[in-house]
């Protein structure tokens, strides 16, 4: 009769899941024995890194990623990277090994002891099977929660001497059964709602448009587009997105909206409806008192999120899928015309610039944009520049863009490397800060050793410039910890296999990109010691 072990396998197979990220501990071994010659797994260094990587992977496919973890200290120390996933809505199944069932109660060395309480409220779902016969279901209904809507990372214990355990034919029965269900979850609203809503666009004197990273992640690109583009729509991002929602080359595009109360609502004057979609309403940070919305503009909001729905402070909302329900209502309205639009220049750098060491951001950025392929799909976590960094590279096709929303250091480095593993045929080049990247800096390793060819470009101050800007901000000018001196991106890199060079101006810095993009053996980390520049508003 088959094992636990086996039946596990049979699942994940069956659901295309044949990529493991992990980092193992005696706890993990029995899940890993045996391991299929068609699975592959990806090992990463440290267990944050471990979902970095998932993350990345699993935005980059639009499928969902597995992920193993060492017991408790692992769960522990992959914590960060969870709560990440959780705020960028990537399906995740989280597993951890546990003690065998024999020596749980004694608490034995690497028991979890409260396992599932572990990993909340960063999970959807978290769970530990009762019986070793219940590891199979447990997991299938492990996938079908991180794939429904609202998308999230969900956990599960699995303790280490299920695995061996023999499933009667009743067992094996049900296992091969909850293999072979599937959820579907693409509802479009009722037709009632959608019709409401279509009216208010129609009676609407200036309507904006807002997007938000679900309508990237859940396939709404297009349909966004169409809609705008029949409606006459102006079109915002919005704010602290892990993705854009719409071409940023687009006529109707306006821009990324500020993330303070304040601000945004400054930027939207002259509307009288706003229409949210895929997005909370709204991210901000920092805290600039005022209005959510200006004087006499209402709002509604299309979410597949029913908590983005239930806080959001303000208008009404719409709880269905983003792709279905915008291809309905583009049918239902009538179409318009613009009014007024063009495409917007991204500042250029100074000509002046173009020989200065160190080189300012723009210059640095604007020659790896020039030097990127088309096909790039881009990974930031450069937080001090990632305004400008939007400006210059104005992605322009879905599933091109990543970084995070949910505010913790570490995903980028780790991102791209799960990006460009899950896929392959795509040039990935990350933006990572100098400090940023030390969060994840043993990604570079995993990269290394899965000759992932990567492009590393690393804008570098030597300082968290971010937080010196907040620094004055919040008139807490001078505080320690604020510089990073004797950084060495370059030794660190090849210390990891890594090939490394340092750009002396922006012309050096684009041949190095364009070099780098073109080749297929492995990652390229490209060093650019730049000026700081601090973001705004």
């Amino acid at each position: 009769m088959p094992t636990v072990r086996a039946a596990v396998h049979e699942l994940l197979r069956s659901r295309g899941v044949t990529t493991v990220f992990g980092n193992p501990g005696s706890t993990e071994l029995p899940f890993l024995q045996d391991f299929p010659d068609d699975f592959r797994y990806v090992l990463g260094l440290q267990e944050a890194v471990v979902v970095g990587m998932a993350d990345g992977f699993a935005q980059a496919t639009g499928t969902t990623a597995l992920v193993n973890l060492h017991t408790a200290p692992g769960v522990g120390n992959a914590m960060g990277a969870v709560i990440n996933a959780a705020a960028n809505h990537t399906p995740m199944v989280v597993t951890a090994g546990q003690q065998v069932r024999a020596m749980m109660t004694m608490e034995a060395l690497l028991t979890n002891v409260d396992a599932t309480a572990l990993p909340r409220p960063a999970v959807k779902w978290s769970y530990e099977p009762p019986r070793p016969q219940d590891v199979p279901a447990a997991l299938a209904r492990a996938f079908h929660l991180a794939e429904t809507a609202p998308r999230g990372p969900v956990f599960v214990s699995l303790p280490m001497d299920d695995f061996d355990v023999e499933l009667d034919e009743a067992e094996a029965a049900a296992a091969r059964h909850v293999a072979g269900r599937r959820v579907t979850d693409d509802c479009a609203a009722a037709g009632p709602a959608v019709e409401a809503l279509a009216r208010r666009l129609a009676e609407a004197a200036s309507p904006v448009l807002v997007t938000g990273g679900s309508v990237d992640a859940e396939g709404a690109w297009d349909a966004a587009v169409a809609l705008a583009e029949r409606r006459g729509l102006p079109v915002w991002a919005s704010p602290v997105e892990g993705r854009p929602g719409f071409p940023e080359n687009h006529p109707l595009y306006r821009g990324v909206l500020p993330a303070a109360l304040a601000p945004l609502a400054k930027t939207l004057e002259g509307h009288d409806l706003v229409l949210v979609v895929g997005a909370p309403v709204f991210r901000y940070y920092p805290y600039v008192a005022g209005p959510v919305l200006p004087e006499g503009a209402e709002l509604v909001l299309l979410t597949s999120d029913p908590g983005e729905a239930a806080r959001a402070p303000v208008g009404d909302a719409l709880v269905a899928g983003l792709r279905p329900t915008l291809e309905r209502l583009t049918e239902l309205v009538e179409k318009r015309d613009a009014t007024g639009g063009e495409v917007r220049a991204a500042a250029a750098a100074d000509p002046a610039e173009q020989g200065a060491a160190p080189m300012s951001v723009r210059a640095a950025l604007a020659a790896v944009a020039s030097a990127a392929p088309p096909a790039t799909l881009w990974v930031n976590e450069s937080p001090s520049n990632l305004q400008i960094f939007r400006d210059v590279v104005r992605v322009d096709r879905p599933g091109s863009f990543l970084t995070t929303t949910g505010g913790g250091l570490g995903f980028g480095l780790a991102a791209a490397v799960g990006a460009q593993l899950g896929r392959p045929e795509r040039p990935v080049v990350a933006v990572i800060g100098d400090g940023s990247a030390q969060y994840a800096i043993t990604a570079l390793w995993t990269a290394a050793a899965c000759r992932a060819p990567v492009t590393f470009v690393v804008p570098a101050n030597q300082e968290y410039a971010i937080l010196k800007w907040f620094g004055r901000f919040e008139n807490t000018p001078g505080v320690p910890g604020l510089d990073l001196p004797g950084l060495d991106l370059c030794a660190l890199a090849r210390g990891y296999g890594v090939t490394a060079h340092r750009a002396t101006d922006p012309a050096h810095l684009a041949e190095l990109v364009a070099v780098a993009t073109a080749a297929t053996d492995g990652p390229v980390l490209i060093e650019a010691p730049i000026t700081t520049v601090p973001p705004s508003l």
